[in-house]
């Protein structure tokens, strides 16, 4: 059969559009298919690059108002400019990931939906195109939680939430994930106050539990934290929202001028009649295989679509691995052990791999946990910054299993030890790094000497050592 395309890709953000611009540059021809004005995705325009902008100017608001203090007015002309450094971030990222980029390496793009007709067609608009390959990239959105009334009140999304012209007095954030948790911070930086609601003992659940913790505790600084606590109804009153819940054996009811609702996100599938091509799906996702391919080997999803991990970064490197699946027919597989994320608090949050609770599920007394905390690190003495901690856990022979820190800047100098462990590395090997003194990333040789420490000074071998000093040195 003759295809219209090689490959056809459904979706513009990080995913789809690493697979579009790799199958390009190598000679395929391609099918970019994007609803939206402008390609990017959930990443630039409503994710990663707006709240990042937020959190940095937020981040030096907050400084400010700490040494000089703000008036409300202050805090409102602010706000406006925060908003508007937004924009222009979005913008000028957007100006590197334009159409005409994709246009120019000969992609053919689609400003449409697309739903299948059969496994190998696609209906773009009102037309029909053909692929030989398909690759769906399509991402998510929010998830809106089963709760009275919300759909009778206004509420804020990671989606409109860069919308907003003016500050709001007052924030209930419903969830305390990553997204509630960046934009909560962020916003009790520019002087509004902020309450999250999260039904879990403590937030941001999917990590460590005492770096978890300890951000709790470092965040109640900044604005109220309330956790265990069911969100039952919304409502208005008057200009205000006013949010029922229960909290243990307690109800109470909180208002506020707007509601950001944070509580996950769905992949963005439905419409895409992947019945019509036998596409199975489980649980409201596409389900894959390591190869990232679907039920019908020449369809595969990349992305928040298929229920993996949902960072820009994995939707890259899956978009990478389906390049060499999908354009060159090599059996890359993918593999999540060694993918890092970070919470760009303040101070930040780095994850690597397991928790301390599930490395010792998993290995046992084989585990090894060394920490560090910054209190005990020249530098971060130094900038009066002490507030966090370095963890990391091996297996007896030192291979890394996890990694975890939270502290100013963690997410650039923690990823020193992903590096280690993508290179297959012992972390003990990061003893023999010489780091420049007083740099953040001392506090990892600290840690890793650590190791040594243990192995040597607590060995049964230790008394020998000692006696062979001793003796003849």
């Amino acid at each position: 059969m003759n295809y219209d395309y090689q490959l056809a890709v459904i979706g513009g953000g990080a995913g789809g559009l690493t697979v579009a611009a790799g199958a390009a540059s190598f000679g395929s021809s391609v099918a970019l298919i994007e609803q939206q004005s402008e390609v990017g995705g959930d990443c630039l325009h409503y994710g990663c690059i707006p709240s990042k902008a937020l959190i940095q100017a937020a981040g030096e608001v907050n400084v400010t108002a700490q040494q000089a203090g703000l008036t409300e007015e202050q805090y409102n002309y602010i706000f406006k400019n925060a908003m508007k450094c937004v924009s222009e971030a979005i913008d000028d990222i957007q100006s590197h990931d334009s159409k005409q980029r994709f246009i120019d390496m000969g992609i053919d793009i689609y400003q449409h939906t697309a739903r299948f007709e059969d496994e190998h067609t696609l209906q773009v608009g009102q037309e029909f195109i053909t692929a030989k390959r398909i690759v769906i990239a399509t991402g998510s959105s929010p998830t809106l939680p089963s709760i009275d009334g919300l759909d009778t009140v206004p509420y804020l999304t990671n989606e409109s939430i860069f919308n907003l012209k003016e500050r709001p007095s007052s924030l209930v954030v419903i969830g305390g994930g990553i997204v509630g948790v960046e934009l909560s911070q962020a916003m009790a930086h520019l002087g509004v106050k902020v309450t999250i609601l999260e039904k879990s003992d403590h937030i941001l659940s999917n990590e460590d539990t005492e770096i978890a913790k300890m951000a709790q505790n470092i965040l109640s600084e900044d604005l109220t934290v309330m956790t265990r606590t069911q969100v039952n109804q919304v409502e208005l009153a008057g200009n205000q929202v006013c949010v029922h819940f229960t909290e243990g054996n307690h109800k109470g009811t909180i208002e506020a001028s707007q509601l950001l609702v944070a509580t996950g996100r769905r992949a963005n599938i439905k419409s895409l009649q992947l019945g019509n091509a036998g596409v199975d799906t489980k649980e409201g996702t596409i389900q894959v295989d390591h190869h990232l391919r679907t039920n019908k080997k020449h369809i595969y999803a990349v992305g928040d679509c298929n229920g993996s991990m949902p960072f820009t970064h994995v939707a890259g490197m899956e978009g990478k691995t389906v390049v060499s699946n999908a354009v060159f027919g090599l059996p890359s597989k993918v593999s999540y052990e060694q993918v890092p994320w970070v919470i760009y608090t303040s101070p930040e949050i780095y994850h690597l791999g397991l928790t301390e609770l599930e490395a010792k599920a998993k290995y046992g007394h084989e585990l090894l946990t060394f920490k560090t905390l910054l209190e005990d690190s020249d530098r971060f003495i130094a900038e009066r910054n002490t507030s966090g901690i370095v963890k990391v856990m091996t297996k007896s022979n030192g291979k890394i299993v996890g990694a975890h820190a939270f502290g100013v800047g963690a997410g650039e100098w923690m990823q020193e030890v992903g590096t280690l462990q993508s290179l297959n590395k012992k972390f003990q090997t990061l003893s023999n790094v010489i780091h420049p003194y007083p740099a953040r990333n001392n506090v990892l040789s600290q840690t890793a000497d650590l190791y040594w420490r243990d192995k040597l000074f607590n060995s049964k071998w230790n008394h020998a050592i000692r006696w062979y000093v001793r003796k003849f040195r």
